[in-house]
């Protein structure tokens, strides 16, 4: 009897060279992490993907697919089952069964694929293929051969042990989260900002959030937000850290003592010293923003250059290439958007400038902030202050 497993397919980590073997390691502790709770279940090592088992009983797809979907580096998770030996005529009645259960009486096209890695086999896969074929054929009247554009790929893969799937879902690519060392996000209540985050995850970085909180010129209801946005997050990277720094004072004293037109500058050249000063207490090695190039004043060349000579560690910046569409369109599709349109403003909304400056000046910001002889401690006592929040 065949046994119901998930096949789940790694990308570029296959081509890692020597120290291959240290990601897949963090693909096999991120599954197992998302699935344990669930069940009695077994991650077996195959060459070029991993295969899971239920030790317990019969595997439930719809049960583990969700949870394993949203783990980085994966490419695809197949549903299939493995066959209880390696004969033809197995082969031939799983293959049946397998095409009954998943699309029954459906009129659908369909093509058979066979990759023989063991050689022990000894029919050509593509006999395999034609037999398969007029075998289903035969059995399944609803069935039609498209070799070109088919409906439905049977794939047959004759390994160590044989597997029969037709389902591929796609999963999202990328490295296994926190094999590119750690990174500080800052993170706002708005659309780019998890975006931008949720990349640098994708790309391995384990990432932390810094937001900044001003009450009671923003709410707790904007709090919950972005609470609500690291918990998306980690829906992705399983575990999330997030600051919340209040920065009301200093704000306050930034509006009192800077230019109303360079306010967004200093604000945000603030932000990025106290996003700094939680990374490198973190052991962090780099900060990550959502700004992308010309879309609001403060992210000019001339303003990302002015908030930028702040900075020690390098400043990552996943959207700077990307226009406004094409971030909501990745936001919806991880499921950040909706949280993001919530009509709660954060600290850079409430007191943006009616007219900021386009083309700021560095030796003018930096002549101006000498004269804040506050804003040291202000920063300090507000790090100092942070509350931390682990989902």
């Amino acid at each position: 009897m065949a046994e119901k497993v998930l096949i789940i397919k790694y990308g570029e980590i296959a081509m890692r060279g020597n120290n291959r073997y240290i990601f897949i390691n963090r693909l096999i502790s991120a599954i197992r992490r998302n699935i344990d709770p669930m069940g009695n279940y077994y991650v077996v090592r195959d060459p070029g993907r991993l295969i899971v088992e239920d030790r317990g009983g019969e595997l439930d797809y719809d049960l583990l697919i969700p949870r394993i979907v949203p783990i980085f580096g994966l490419v695809a998770v197949c549903p299939g089952v493995r066959l209880a030996d390696m004969t033809f005529e197995t082969i031939l009645e799983e293959s049946l069964q397998h095409m009954k259960e998943q699309y029954g009486d459906q009129q659908i096209s369909f093509k058979v694929r066979t990759r023989r890695a063991n050689q022990g086999f000894t029919m050509p896969s593509m006999d395999v293929n034609m037999k398969v074929g007029e075998y289903l054929l035969e059995q399944m009247p609803n069935l039609r051969v498209d070799v070109h554009n088919p409906d439905v790929m049977l794939n047959i893969e004759i390994r160590n042990s044989t597997y029969v799937h037709s389902k591929v879902i796609k999963t999202y690519g990328g490295l296994p989260y926190g094999s590119s060392g750690k990174g500080v996000s800052l993170l706002s209540g708005g659309i780019d900002s998890p975006v931008a985050t949720w990349m640098m995850a994708k790309r391995g970085v384990e990432v932390e959030g810094v937001y900044f909180h001003s009450p009671p010129y923003t709410s707790e209801w904007a709090k919950e937000k972005v609470i609500d946005l690291a918990k998306r997050i980690a829906d992705f990277t399983g575990e999330f850290r997030l600051y919340v720094v209040p920065f009301t004072e200093l704000q306050l004293y930034l509006l009192d003592n800077v230019a109303h037109d360079k306010l967004t500058i200093h604000l945000k050249r603030a932000m990025m010293r106290a996003g700094e000063m939680i990374a490198k207490k973190d052991d962090a090695m780099a900060l990550i923003t959502g700004e992308s190039v010309g879309q609001v004043a403060s992210q000019t060349m001339q303003g990302i250059f002015a908030i930028n000579a702040v900075c020690e560690m390098p400043v990552l910046r996943p959207l700077a290439g990307m226009d406004k569409q094409e971030i909501v369109n990745l936001a919806q599709k991880i499921g950040t958007f909706e949280i993001s349109a919530r009509p709660y403003e954060d600290c850079c909304t409430v007191f943006v400038a009616k007219h900021p400056v386009t083309k700021p000046r560095l030796s003018f910001i930096e002549k101006s902030e000498r004269r804040l002889t506050e804003l040291d401690r202000l920063l300090e006592e507000s790090v100092q202050n942070a509350e931390i929040i682990d989902l």
